[in-house]
This record gives structure tokens, sequence and C-alpha cells, in this order.
């Protein structure tokens, strides 16, 4: 979308205030998100030891900031656990980048997911052998978006409101169906009739894939059905209640009831140690696992972490440290010993050539940015930790378009008045924004053979439906197969 258009929203967005409508939390970092090929350089806030002290702001981009040193010296630095309780967006407080994508989406009080997320249910299934061509199911998708959202805006009109899709939807029963085969074929392959078939999601939206592959064990496998547990970790309290309201309200699934358990928390609260063998599903998980930023120095090679100071405004700015906390130093020592393959930093072209730029007018001070998955790393510690049996289904895009600057950057994004509005910080209104990030499977499949020991298996998302979906169910007239189609650029691993 072009910056004039872009630019158009946020006035609208801003200047209609309403309950529903966005605050102005950050001037500054909208007008930058605006500015197509921004030229930045980057506050390098030295650390106790440095014997110059202080803070180094060095003002050479096109929307030059205040001298930050004083609030960089005053508030303090605060983690996203320290601002769970808190009711309104945090101001003259400092932290790290993956804390304030943390606090951004997960926020118990204005976090994306707690708030302002809704997911998207086309109400009864698409007939797919009626539809003509993978277009016409593009036209039908789109018509039953407008007709959702004309039924929520007749209860609760909102210009702001986040909606989404997942394959779950689009394609129930079937994705949940292909799912649901897999389990079963490895459950009776290796752990029936020693063990019940014990299956964690965390993440379950609606709830629909739960009711999908309980359906279907139900319907095919009765023997099976018995000995299943579902068992779903929900960071949302109000999608929590949600999914439980969808499984009482189903008059297919009333007897689910009994095989469900839907417990409300963070799955990095966990603490209970579970021995049996179960199935640990994390479809379109991943992609909203915080992440740190790093920025490298050009001639040193030496990383720098990402932080955020807001101000007493509700400001954003950006400014890097020269020690990395305990959690990133790790992720970088990890892929370092474990990566089978080169892997892509900011430092990896020609020194020669990043002299030459640097020595340009203007030039920024720092690489591009790079952002690693810490989150990601520190899920992996609970699967190893808590459920040393478990076998993990993953499912999530490892390709991505419209990004922010940088590697494995994320995309921003929102939506205004039922169109996306990307933007090109993640520094924007906390809970307002999705930010998600692309999976690099060939790196994860490395952290996640260190940490837990187990091997793993990475397959195109159509490789994986191919083998355990019964696809004519989802094929058009023309031959066309839009649940082949639709998700070239995701892929699946699974635990072998």
């Amino acid at each position: 979308m072009d910056s004039l258009v872009v630019s158009h929203i946020f006035r609208q967005l801003f200047a209609t205030p309403s309950k529903n409508c966005l605050c102005v939390s950050s001037h500054a970092a909208l007008r930058a998100s605006l500015i197509p090929q921004q030229r930045r350089s980057y506050a390098l806030r030295r650390n106790q030891n440095d014997a110059q002290g202080g803070s180094n702001w060095q003002q050479r981009i096109d929307a030059f900031p205040k001298d930050m040193s004083r609030q960089l010296r005053e508030y303090p630095k605060v983690t996203s656990f320290d601002l769970r309780n808190r009711l309104h967006r945090p101001k003259r407080v400092k932290m790290l980048a993956r804390d304030f994508i943390e606090d951004s989406l997960y926020n118990p009080n204005y976090g994306y997911f707690s708030k302002h997320a809704t997911i998207f249910n086309p109400g009864e299934p698409f007939d797919f052998p009626t539809i003509k061509d993978d277009a016409e199911f593009n036209r039908r998708v789109s018509l039953s978006y407008t007709e959702y959202e004309d039924k929520l805006d007749e209860e609760d009109p909102d210009e702001t409101r986040q909606l989404w899709h997942t394959p779950t939807e689009l394609f129930r029963p079937y994705y949940g169906e292909a799912i649901a085969r897999y389990l079963i074929t490895n459950y009776r392959l290796t752990l029936f009739p020693y063990h019940d078939l014990i299956i964690y999601e965390m993440g379950a939206g609606n709830g629909t894939l739960m009711q999908n592959v309980l359906d279907y064990i139900r319907d095919t496998d009765p023997e099976v059905y018995q000995r299943t547990r579902f068992r779903i970790i929900e960071i949302s309290s109000s999608l929590a209640k949600l999914q439980l309201r969808n499984l009482r309200k189903s008059p297919t699934s009333s007897e689910h009831l009994d095989h469900v358990e839907i417990i409300n928390k963070s799955i990095f609260d966990w603490s209970d140690y579970i021995h049996s063998p179960c199935f640990f599903l994390a479809l379109e998980v991943f992609d909203n696992f915080a992440h740190d930023s790093l920025r490298y120095n050009p001639i040193s090679e030496e990383p720098l972490q990402g932080n955020v100071l807001i101000d007493e405004d509700g400001e954003f700015f950006e400014y890097y440290e020269k020690i990395l906390d305990p959690v990133a130093a790790r992720y970088l020592r990890i892929r370092e010993a474990a990566s089978r393959s080169p892997f892509t930093t900011p430092v990896s072209d020609s020194r020669l050539l990043r002299r030459l730029k640097l020595a340009l007018p203007f030039a920024p001070n720092l690489t591009r940015p790079e952002w690693i998955p810490t989150r990601m790393m520190q899920f992996f510690d609970i699967l190893r930790d808590y459920f040393p049996a478990h076998r993990l289904i993953v499912a999530d895009f490892d390709i991505l378009e419209q990004t922010t600057p940088g590697i494995n950057a994320p995309i921003v994004q929102t939506r205004y008045r039922r169109r996306n509005v990307p933007v090109t910080t993640p520094y924007v209104h906390q809970g307002y924004f999705d930010i998600f990030f692309p999976t690099d499977f060939r790196m994860m499949e490395d952290i996640y053979r260190a940490i837990t020991g187990k091997l793993t298996r990475v397959l195109s998302h159509k490789d994986f439906l191919e083998r355990w979906a019964h696809v004519e169910d989802t094929q058009t007239k023309s031959g066309e197969n839009p649940m082949l189609s639709w998700y070239k650029n995701a892929r699946v691993m699974t635990t072998v």
C-alpha cells in the first residue's frame, strides 16, 4: 500500500476517537513507519563499565529523535512478566524488543490476542466439488468475510476489528481430519494399547481443530476415541471461554466434553511434569513467538541487542546495548554449535563492502536488524523439561512478504475499516497490531534437535496434506485444490 494511502488511513484512525479507535501513543514511531526507504542510525547505549559512560545518540535519521540520555539513566527496565497485571500501556519504562512484542501480543488487559483478535468462521463448510475453480473459491471466501463481519458489526460496530483466518477454518473439517489421521496412525503404531492418546494443542483459536479431530476419531476409531484426551493450552482468557462455549453449543460435539480440558495459562508458565507420551500441536503459533532484535557493528561484527524506551508521552525510541542478555547470548551459542549448514547474518557479506558502505554520507552506524527466535528456544526448553515423551507437530510460514526491514523480520499490520494496513516497525500502539515472523525451518529443526535430543522430519504443507488428507474432498470442478495451493509458503515439522 502506498505511503499516501497509509498516511490518510492513520490520520483518520487517530482523528476519530471512539471506544474502539486507536489512541495516539507514538506519533514518532508511526511517522517513521510511513517513510519509505528510510535511512537510520541507532542509539548505542554504553555499558556501565565503559570509560566514557553515558549514551551516544547518533542522530543520522530523517526524523531526528530527542536526546534520551536522561531517560535511559532514570527509567526502570521491565519485562513482559512485570507488565502482566497492568491495566494500561506502560510509559516511562524501557524493555527488550522481545518483551515489547510479548506484551503487545499477549498482555491480558490490552494485548492483541487477549482483546482485539477475531478469528474468521465461515459458518457452513465450503462445498468444494460445487466450486468452479480457485478463483471462485477466492470470491466465496471474500463474500463470507463480508457477511461474517457484517453480522459482527450489527452487534458491535468496530472499525479496528482484527480479523484473520486459518487453514483449519477455511478447510474444515478436512484439514483437522488430516491431522487426526496422522495422530491415529502414529498412536496405533507406537503407543496403543499401552498408553492413552494424549493431545496438547497450543493456541487453539476458536477450538475448531479440536472439534474436527475428536469428531473424526469418534466416527472412525471408537476404541481410540475412548482413550483420547485433548488438552488445550490457551493464554487468552477470552479465547479459552470461546473454545468452551463453541464446544458446548455444538450439537455433535457435546459428548467431547469428557475428553477435553482447556487450560487457561501461558505455556511459559507451565510447571507440571507430564511423564506420559503425548502429541503436541503448534499450528501457526511460532509466527507469533516474541523475537529479539540484533544489529551488528559493521566493522567489529559485534552483536548489539535491541531495546525500546517508552517516554512519558508514550512515544517509542529504539536503542541498542552491547551486552547481550543471557537468553539472546544462549541462542547464539546454540545456533553456532547446532547448525548443520551455513546461516546468514547481517555481517555475512564482505567486510570490505561494509567498510565502503560505512564511508558513504549518512550511512547507518549499525547493520540492518536480525530477528532471532529466542521465545521459540524457550518453548523447546519447556518441552524438554516438562514433556519429555512428547511428539511435536509444527505448521507455520517459512516465507512472508511485506515484512519490516531485516533478516527474519516480521510483518507488522493492523486492520482499519476492513483493510490491512502494514507498517515498517514493530514499535507501534500495543495490542492493535499483529506482529508475526517467518519460521526458518532448517534452523528451527537444528535448535529443536540440540535442545530436546529428538529427531525430526520437515515437509512442505502440500506434501504433508497429500500424505494425510483425502485431497479429493477439497478439489474443485477444474481440478484445482485450494487446500494444497493456498499455503505454499508453509511447512510442517514433526518429531519422528
